[in-house]
């Protein structure tokens, strides 16, 4: 895979990418000789993950596809948002309708994991005529909760900023006295082995003065102010029109595992269930990488 790097309007966002190309994509006619002669696939991580989380899955799906796969602000390569700003979710879908621009496709494939798997479906039932098909890992629908709990999310989410402001220096100051001890971290909080993970915390620390940091910003540990209410979700989700794969790990998030397909509004749904947690992609990447394979073919094909 090739380092890559797009400048949208207010961002630039680095990444990986199955091609090599001039840097940063700026302009449509960037990609224009590049994306040829097969469809592309955008894979969007999880939160406070990065671009190396579908390393495993990357020579497989190269095979078929061009393989873009981002890391979002203010997590891997890509820069921080603006100082006077926070990471509100729908600010992801902005940032990957940007992206999808640059791209210039009539269609792409979204491949997201958790928080990625989010920002996908939200995407894909605003831009219906952008996305061909979505697999989401570990993810669903975005998070949403009843109306009346509005107040408590505001006031939660602005205290968690102050409490961000008074530590921020704090923070910063915040490192660790090896490589190994990052990845032993991770391994504790995501039940992975270091194998698993390792592309993920080379991609996630840096090193200065013999100490090693995270690179990730730590606004991004603030609650948000809000979430959708129940029937915004609802009509998000009945407005996919996409054929979508649902892949969830055998000891992942339950609340995850419908009962029947159509459950929760989904048009053209199907769920897996393969070996794993959470990072299911990670710790199955062979079953995960075939199941995409195989449900991307079914469209791929009547496209051609």
């Amino acid at each position: 895979m090739y380092q890559i790097d797009f400048q949208l309007a207010e961002q630039r966002l680095s990444g990986l990418a199955s091609f090599a190309t001039e840097r940063p994509v700026a302009t449509k006619a960037q990609l224009s000789a590049v994306l040829v002669d097969k469809p592309v696939m955008v894979m969007l991580h999880g939160w406070q993950d990065n671009a190396a989380s579908f390393a495993p899955l990357f020579g497989k799906l190269a095979e078929q596809f061009h393989v873009v796969a981002i890391d979002w602000p203010g997590h891997g390569l890509s820069a921080p948002r603006a100082a006077d700003n926070y990471y509100h979710f729908i600010d992801y879908v902005d940032d990957l309708a940007q992206l999808v621009a640059l791209l210039d496709q009539p269609q792409v494939t979204l491949t997201g994991h958790s928080m990625g798997a989010l920002v996908a479906v939200c995407y894909a039932a605003a831009f219906t005529d952008k996305v061909n098909g979505l697999a989401l890992i570990e993810g669903l629908a975005p998070l949403s909760e009843a109306e009346h709990d509005a107040p408590q999310r505001l006031r939660q989410g602005i205290e968690s900023r102050q409490r961000y402001r008074d530590r921020v220096q704090q923070r910063q100051n915040r490192s660790m006295g090896s490589f190994q001890q990052a990845l032993d971290l991770r391994c504790a909080v995501n039940d992975v082995t270091p194998e698993q993970i390792r592309p993920v915390v080379e991609r996630a620390v840096c090193q200065r003065d013999g100490r090693w940091y995270w690179r990730h910003d730590n606004r991004l540990r603030c609650d948000s102010l809000y979430r959708m209410a129940h029937p915004q979700v609802s009509a998000l989700v009945s407005s996919v029109q996409c054929p979508v794969l649902s892949i969830i790990g055998e000891t992942g998030y339950r609340q995850l595992k419908l009962q029947q397909p159509g459950e929760q509004g989904w048009q053209q749904l199907e769920q897996i269930e393969v070996a794993g947690g959470h990072h299911c992609h990670l710790q199955s990447p062979e079953q995960v990488t075939e199941n995409i394979l195989l449900f991307s073919s079914k469209f791929n094909a009547l496209a051609r």
